[in-house]
């Protein structure tokens, strides 16, 4: 066998070590700069670049959230919504540019579509002549609300769920425009139960302040069942549509039915807005589920509050002006970095007894709280 030079030998050496180095540069340490600790603490708080990907900034009050979000470093994802703040679209879009042009690179906006002329022909044309304008103007996403399924009626007065196929034609543009699907459908399981066997106290709040979205008041309404089965139905239909279901995408109350359905399709993901506390809740019990839950879908789950100055909390507490929102705001959260963040034992206003924070590790934190947010909303 013919043997190899010692200097073509120490020569291959070399290139190798250099190809490998160059091969995978997140493994070359600068020396001298040591690294980042595996853990946030309270204080990040203030340095770390964040974004609350669900709030309805509509209306001058609401500017108060925007110089707080400033002060702790949040960007802000603003969503219209049709029919919920009394507001037209066009109204609310043109608030949401004006905010978004007085405050550059604080804000971007998800519009969505008016059901108005519903079961008229055309209808479809309509929808996406508008949705095109709305991207044109920078919209990042598109929302639907549960008014589908608990209120838009058919030509025969039948409720339209979100699996009606006169949909399709608008969900197939989405889908091949690739732009995202933010979906509230369906509402909260607590929405089906008496006052006194809701399991936190916000929905307790936003039931007795929506007495029409109360479900157990309407029993002729579809189940709870129903409407997650009608959501799932939708998402089997278009499998391609890349899917953002709002407020942990009403399976709240269960960590592990969540999950289900995080398997079953991968174009889809959940932020957390106003459902917080229900993971606070599960964790009272079984914490380390919880936990494990974050760890495992951490490339799916979105930072998301529902700030708003309509939110019960702000309206049962009487606060209004600027410095009460500022500080609402900064309390609710700096909270929710509290719970992600370290494994201090915690009391929260909206559900009774004390759990621990599920002190999650860095770089889980950053795509919850940006990354993720970068990912399923392109643009924002």
């Amino acid at each position: 066998m013919q043997k190899i030079p010692l200097t073509r030998y120490t020569g291959l050496v070399a290139f190798l070590i250099l190809f490998q180095a160059c091969a995978h540069p997140k493994q070359i340490k600068k020396e001298g700069v040591p690294p980042l600790p595996a853990y946030y603490t309270i204080d990040d708080f203030q340095r770390v670049e964040k974004i609350d990907a669900h709030v309805h900034i509509t209306e001058d009050a609401d500017t108060a959230f925007i110089v707080q979000a400033k002060k702790d470093h949040f960007r802000l994802l603003t969503i219209n919504v049709f029919e919920f703040t009394g507001m037209s679209l066009e109204e609310q879009q043109a608030f949401a540019l004006k905010e978004i042009k007085a405050y550059p690179g604080r804000m971007a906006y998800a519009t969505s579509f008016s059901l108005k002329n519903y079961n008229n022909d055309g209808w479809q044309e309509e929808v996406i002549g508008y949705l095109k304008e709305s991207f044109s103007k920078g919209a990042v996403a598109v929302k639907v609300w549960k008014n589908i399924g608990m209120e838009l009626k058919d030509r025969e007065g039948r409720l339209v769920m979100i699996d009606n196929p006169r949909f399709d034609t608008i969900l197939d543009f989405l889908a091949k425009s690739h732009i995202p699907l933010i979906g509230h459908l369906g509402e909260h399981k607590n929405s089906w139960l008496p006052l006194d066997k809701m399991t936190v106290k916000g929905n307790r709040d936003y039931a007795r302040a929506h007495p029409m979205e109360y479900m157990y008041l309407h029993p002729d309404r579809p189940s709870y069942e129903e409407y997650i089965r009608v959501r799932d139905h939708m998402l089997e239909k278009h499998p391609d549509l890349k899917f953002i279901g709002a407020h942990l995408g009403s399976l709240e109350w269960s960590v592990d039915e969540l999950a289900k359905r995080l398997d079953r399709f991968p174009n889809m993901a959940v932020d957390m807005a106003e459902r917080i506390s229900h993971l606070q809740y599960q964790a009272l019990t079984n914490w380390q589920k919880v936990h494990d839950f974050f760890i495992k879908y951490q490339d799916r789950l979105l930072y998301g509050t529902d700030m708003r100055v309509s939110a019960s909390d702000i309206v049962n507490n009487n606060i209004t002006g600027p410095e009460g929102l500022k500080d609402h705001a900064h309390e609710i959260w700096l909270r929710h970095w509290r719970f992600f963040t370290t494994d201090e034992m915690m009391r929260v206003p909206k559900v009774e007894g004390t759990f621990k924070g599920l002190k999650l590790p860095r770089e889980v934190v950053d795509k919850i709280y940006y990354k993720n947010a970068l990912r399923w909303y392109p643009g924002i």
